[in-house]
């Protein structure tokens, strides 16, 4: 146990170094994303109609809830109320699976009727609109791998708490999950406006 304050730091350090470094990927993305934008806007505008404004929003909503599931297993596992964080934990991770379900449907119908980068369905639009679907499916893509690793990281920390590895004492890698999660969360909140709500 007298290890555990020092540990607890050096863990949260470590984490929020790798956060920044996640920021740091998606931040060259969202610069290159404003780029591409000022010089495009009309055929950006264009494109992002085509998107499923609706499946964008209900992903928004499944997100919030699921990082809000994670926020309350801390404070269960915090509160020695080791059900419920399993339960929340559990809660997560079906919700992270509903979001790629539902944006396996949303690229499925998308690359089903040739609207994906290299196709010759598009090879004739504008540059701009290739642009967009170029960055869209990048960026999202992404996001969706950073969706997996949270699902398996998830997965692993329920693994932990069953074998009473991660407990109301030492709880920090569950901290650092939810804080992993919720950086996941917040990069889909800025994907969204972004891509479906270009105005």
């Amino acid at each position: 146990m007298s290890e555990h304050p020092k540990d607890y730091l050096g863990a949260k350090m470590g984490m929020w170094l790798f956060l920044f470094t996640e920021i740091l990927l998606f931040g060259g993305l969202f610069v290159l994303y404003a780029v591409t934008l000022q010089r495009y806007p009309a055929e950006f505008h264009e494109a992002s109609k085509m998107l499923d404004t609706t499946m964008g929003t209900i992903n928004t909503i499944v997100l919030i809830t699921s990082s809000l599931f994670a926020a309350l297993a801390v404070t269960a596992l915090q509160k020695a109320d080791i059900k419920k964080a399993k339960i929340f934990l559990i809660l997560t991770i079906i919700l992270a699976g509903v979001f790629l379900v539902n944006k396996y449907f949303e690229w499925g119908a998308k690359i089903g009727h040739g609207i994906y980068p290299g196709s010759p369905d598009i090879a004739d639009w504008a540059p701009g609109k290739q642009a967009f679907f170029a960055l869209y499916y990048t960026m999202t893509g992404l996001h969706g791998i950073h969706i997996v690793i949270g699902m398996a990281v998830l997965g692993w920390i329920y693994w932990l708490i069953e074998k009473e590895k991660c407990t109301p004492d030492y709880f920090i890698v569950l901290e650092n999950g939810g804080l992993y999660w919720h950086l996941v969360d917040l990069i889909w909140i800025y994907l969204f406006p972004l891509y479906y709500l270009i105005a």
